[in-house]
């Protein structure tokens, strides 16, 4: 039921096949990249404007009543419950199917699109139309999802200078996916922790 541009969370689908994909679409023109981020995307979920699309998803009526209570059972802290009027909890079990649900709208507004969890990214031809495409979604996803972009981390830019889901797109004749550098920097970090870890522990 959910759109063929969502990879996130998905029975058979997965970073791989989004990043492929993303490699498809440069290869076919498509050399700038609406780079979304979107703000403390979980803290600000509208639990009405979510719960309305929940509603149009799933057939048996007594399900949607069950999240709400989900969503507003807040949270203990100091021994005191503490009720969530926005919000759900990242790393729930029901968090990424409520995800998939809310951006859904999100992906059928005709874009050329690809999105894993909150990573969301629009391919387009030009700087130009990046800039219209960006415009529309911030106001789509405010007046509609009551969400906002982060404009500190979202860019229109060329796909070689962002990174998606850990890895970048080259220029070549033919479009190659490379290991960012952030990415290997990562990884080195925490092989450096875990190889330290074991030498404290010898």
């Amino acid at each position: 039921m959910f759109s063929e541009s969502s990879y996130g969370f998905r029975a058979g689908r997965g970073t791989h096949q989004a990043v492929l994909k993303a490699r498809e679409y440069v290869g076919s023109g498509k050399r700038c990249v609406v780079d979304l981020d979107l703000e403390k995307f979980f803290d600000r979920i509208n639990h009405d404007v979510l719960m309305v699309r929940v509603a149009r998803k799933v057939g048996d009526k007594r399900v949607p009543g069950l999240i709400r209570h989900y969503l507003q059972a807040g949270i203990l802290a100091g021994g005191l419950v503490k009720p969530a009027r926005e919000g759900t909890p990242q790393g729930g079990p029901l968090s990424p199917l409520l995800l998939n649900i809310l951006l859904d709208g999100l992906e059928r507004r005709g874009h050329t699109f690809c999105r894993y969890d909150d990573d969301c990214n629009v391919y387009v031809g030009s700087r130009l139309a990046g800039e219209r495409v960006m415009e529309s979604l911030k106001r789509f996803l405010y007046m509609r999802l009551r969400l906002k972009v982060n404009e500190r981390k979202s860019a229109v830019d060329r796909l070689w200078r962002r990174v998606f889901l850990g890895y970048t797109v080259i220029r070549h004749r033919q479009p190659r996916l490379k290991v960012a550098s952030s990415s290997v920097e990562k990884l080195k970090g925490k092989l450096k922790y875990a190889f330290l870890g074991v030498g404290d522990a010898m």
